[in-house]
């Protein structure tokens, strides 16, 4: 068994491997990540954001305008389910004392 779970670890990193060995280097900058047009010819939005986030929000952080401004919504559904899940937890974990 132990064999086993040893036998699919290594195919697993091997796959990993092989994904990440076809991936982009990062600091190329013919990278389509960079490019400040899409391939439709579209201005790519990350170059709106790096370029507009203080005029938008007239704050200095570029990260809490992404997370505040643009994906507010966003941002607070992800906070509704992470006090959900605390809220079941500790609803869960309790303990009541029962009374003789």
């Amino acid at each position: 068994m132990k064999a086993f779970k040893i036998i699919i670890l290594i195919l697993f990193a091997s796959v990993l491997i092989y994904a990440a060995s076809d991936l982009p280097y990062r600091g190329d900058p013919d990278n389509l990540m960079h490019a400040e047009e899409s391939i439709t010819g579209t201005k790519v939005v990350g170059s709106y954001v790096i370029q507009e986030a203080y005029n938008d929000a007239k704050t200095p952080n570029i990260v809490t305008v992404i997370l505040g401004d643009y994906r507010g919504v966003d941002t607070f559904g992800e906070q509704v389910v992470v006090f959900t899940a605390g809220l079941i937890t500790i609803l869960i974990l309790r303990t009541r004392r029962r009374l003789p």
